[in-house]
C-alpha cells in the first residue's frame, strides 16, 4: 500500500505538465479555429503571384529560371551565418585568446572574399 501512494505522489508531480500541455493544445486549437473563421477567403491575384523565387509556384518543373534569385538567397544565408557566428564572438570578445581573434578574422576574410567574388560576377546587379 505504501508503494501505491509513492507512485501516486510521483504521478501528481507530473500533473502541472499535463495541465500545461492541455492548455497549450487547447489554445492552439482555438487560435487555428479563429483564423479559419476570421480570415478572408477571396484570393487576390497579387497574393497568388510569384514571390521571391521569380516564377510561379505551380508551373512546369522543366522551365528556365533566373539563377540570380538563388544567388541572392545564398548571399542571405552566408551573411545570416556570419551574424550568427559574429554575435557570440563579440559578446565574449574580452575573454578570448589571440587564436580566437585571428580565427574570426580568417572567417571574415573568407566571407569578404566570397562577397567580392559574387559582386564581381554580377550577382548584385539587377537588370
Amino acid at each position: 500500500m505504501a508503494m501505491e501512494t509513492d507512485v501516486e505522489l510521483i504521478l501528481l508531480e507530473y500533473l502541472p505538465i499535463l495541465v500545461f500541455l492541455g492548455i497549450a493544445v487547447g489554445l492552439g486549437l482555438v487560435l487555428i479555429l479563429a483564423a479559419v473563421l476570421v480570415a478572408p477567403n477571396d484570393a487576390n491575384p497579387e497574393k497568388l503571384s510569384a514571390y521571391e523565387c521569380g516564377f510561379n509556384a505551380f508551373d512546369d518543373a522543366r522551365m528556365k529560371f533566373d539563377v540570380r534569385f538563388y544567388l541572392v538567397s545564398i548571399l542571405f544565408i552566408i551573411f545570416d551565418l556570419e551574424i550568427a557566428f559574429l554575435f557570440p564572438w563579440a559578446v565574449a570578445f574580452g575573454s578570448l585568446s589571440d587564436v580566437a581573434f585571428w580565427s574570426m578574422m580568417a572567417f571574415l576574410a573568407v566571407l569578404t572574399a566570397g562577397f567580392a567574388y559574387e559582386w564581381k560576377k554580377g550577382a548584385m546587379d539587377w537588370e
